[in-house]
């Protein structure tokens, strides 16, 4: 049978390591056309070096509007149409009690998780309805926007903050057949993750009904579904993957 993805054009951020690349890898594996864009070109190259199908690597900063606008033409030049398939799963941390935390640490996170997801969705949305095409965005936000850790007061905003883009991009660009929804992992064993001191990721654990950390392709699966048919009415949605968080 064929894939679920079959012939689209998937653009994901964050690619070149942990979620990000497990979405590549099972958008491939549907399908899917891959462009895999990361800060870091070296590690999206490995990441399309490991998929079946045509993929294309891209340095990208989502930061930046240059960026991400060389991101959009490097794509159609290649494609000759805009993705129909866009995940934003590009995200920092720079964790530090509220008091202790640097101004810098504050606007880095802000830069890449919230304002890079609002560039990417302005961008490759509005392509869309130029080249009068239907599309799919996918947001990752994170449990934490709920459940608002200490420590993480940066990353807590930052995350809270792509599930009402999501929410207002899903009311206005319905009108366009594009959908748009967030997922919110919990603890997924992740470079990110790894990083997290041992006391609280234990705290994690203890406090998850299924005791253990979440694989990347888990999140994968729900975004490739949400980027296929099958979810074709769903729009405006925050699904938590969590193992029960």
């Amino acid at each position: 049978m064929p894939g679920p993805l079959l012939g689209k054009v998937a653009f994901v951020t964050g690619a070149g390591s942990g979620i990000g690349r497990a979405i590549c890898r099972v958008m491939s594996r549907d399908g899917a056309h891959i462009v895999a864009a990361d800060k870091n070109l070296a590690s999206a190259q490995e990441t399309i070096a490991t998929l079946g199908s045509e993929a294309l690597a891209l340095e990208v900063d989502v930061s930046s509007t240059d960026s991400v606008a060389k991101a959009l033409s490097a794509t159609l030049d290649k494609y000759k149409r805009p993705p129909g398939v866009i995940v934003n799963s590009a995200g920092i941390v720079r964790d530090n009690y509220f008091l202790k935390m640097p101004e810098k640490d504050f606007d880095a996170v802000y830069k890449v998780n919230l304002k890079g997801t609002f560039l990417v969705m302005q961008y490759f949305a509005k392509s869309l309805v130029e080249y009068k095409k239907t599309g799919t965005i996918i947001n990752l936000s994170s449990i934490i926007a709920k459940i608002n850790n200490v420590g993480q007061a940066n990353y807590t905003a930052s995350k809270s903050g792509v599930i009402s883009l999501t929410k207002v991009a899903a009311k206005e660009f319905g009108k366009f057949n594009i959908r748009v929804n967030a997922v919110l992992p919990g603890f997924i064993d992740t470079p990110m993750v790894a990083g997290i001191p041992d006391k609280a990721k234990e705290a994690a654990l203890a406090s998850c009904p299924l005791n253990r950390l979440g694989k990347p392709e888990e999140i994968a699966e729900v975004i490739a579904f949400l980027a296929s048919d099958k979810a074709s009415y769903i729009n405006g949605a925050t699904i938590e993957v969590t193992g029960g968080l």
